[in-house]
């Protein structure tokens, strides 16, 4: 497993959890250890979680998703949050070392294509964005706007958003456009504000005011889909991803205690407030105009 080694930054558990508190599904510590992108879902959720059960000591370091397995594989954390599914080689190093796993999606994200909300185009096929980030689409005239110079802006590298973008856009080619560099969701969408000629990519809950996302669709001539949450609760809209929870099988209890909350009722109405899509409760959709949807949870039926 050594391209799955386990940072250094993490202690190792006997300096993290010391003392004594009993184990079961709603006291005890555990350390998770979660993708940037759904850090803050996670700490509504610890937090929640914590108020029903003060006894459950719940730590949350953040990290990418491999370094998430990572840690997860070394037992140097309980609880891994990724913004995918584990991967092939990951799922091979763990048979390898006779690791049981389980997995649990909690919510539905979108990766959207944020432009200026001044910027005239409205739509992008998916090589379009393909062409774009490799640097070979250069104009907005391109896709039907004015004639001016795009210019492209980019997360890091290492950062699970890029790590989606790059496999979901790019085919796992390597972003070769000229790029300005932005660390978070929020300095993207400030740029983009700022930048009538910029195109960025955030997450669903990181538009921003000021900034518009693009339609997309998998194919040029095929329908566009708007990034809302109805199209991405149904896979419709092409950059939809999911946020897993994984656990090693026998661990501690209050592991399956959190993701049991977490994908329950009131854990799922806290993704909803996050600004993501439940996954593991019904959800109906109420259109409010043609440019915008909502959803909620639909109530338990009382009819027999």
């Amino acid at each position: 497993m050594g391209a799955l080694r386990c940072p250094d930054f993490w202690p190792a558990r006997s300096s993290t959890y010391a003392g004594r508190v009993e184990d079961s599904l709603t006291t005890g510590r555990i350390l998770v250890v979660c993708s940037r992108d759904a850090r803050d879902l996670i700490a509504r959720e610890r937090e929640a979680f914590r108020a029903l059960y003060p006894q459950a000591q719940i730590e949350l370091r953040e990290g990418t998703s491999r370094q998430a397995v990572s840690a997860l594989f070394a037992a140097r954390c309980d609880l891994a949050v990724l913004t995918r599914e584990l991967l092939p080689e990951e799922r091979a190093a763990a048979s390898r070392g006779g690791l049981e796993l389980e997995g649990y999606p909690i919510a539905r994200d979108g990766v959207v294509a944020l432009v200026n909300q001044a910027n005239p185009v409205q739509n992008a096929a998916m090589q379009s964005l393909h062409g774009i980030y490799r640097g070979e689409i250069t104009s907005w005239s391109e896709l039907g706007g004015a004639s001016r110079t795009i210019h492209v802006v980019i997360q890091p590298p290492e950062s699970d958003i890029t790590g989606f973008f790059v496999e979901a856009v790019m085919g796992g080619e390597p972003i070769a456009a000229a790029s300005i560099y932005e660390t978070a969701d929020s300095t993207v969408a400030s740029r983009v504000r700022s930048d009538p000629d910029a195109i960025g990519y955030v997450t669903l809950s990181g538009i921003g005011s000021g900034c518009r996302a693009l339609r997309v669709a998998t194919l040029a001539g095929m329908r566009y889909w708007t990034p809302d949450l109805e199209a991405v609760h149904a896979g419709d809209y092409p950059l939809t991803r999911v946020v897993y929870t994984y656990v090693r099988a026998g661990g501690p209890p209050l592991a399956n205690g959190f993701i049991t909350y977490v994908t329950r009722r009131d854990g799922q109405w806290i993704v909803h407030e996050a600004g993501l899509v439940p996954t593991t409760v019904p959800v109906r959709f109420v259109r409010r105009s043609p440019m915008m949807s909502s959803h909620r949870e639909e109530k338990p039926s009382t009819t027999p």
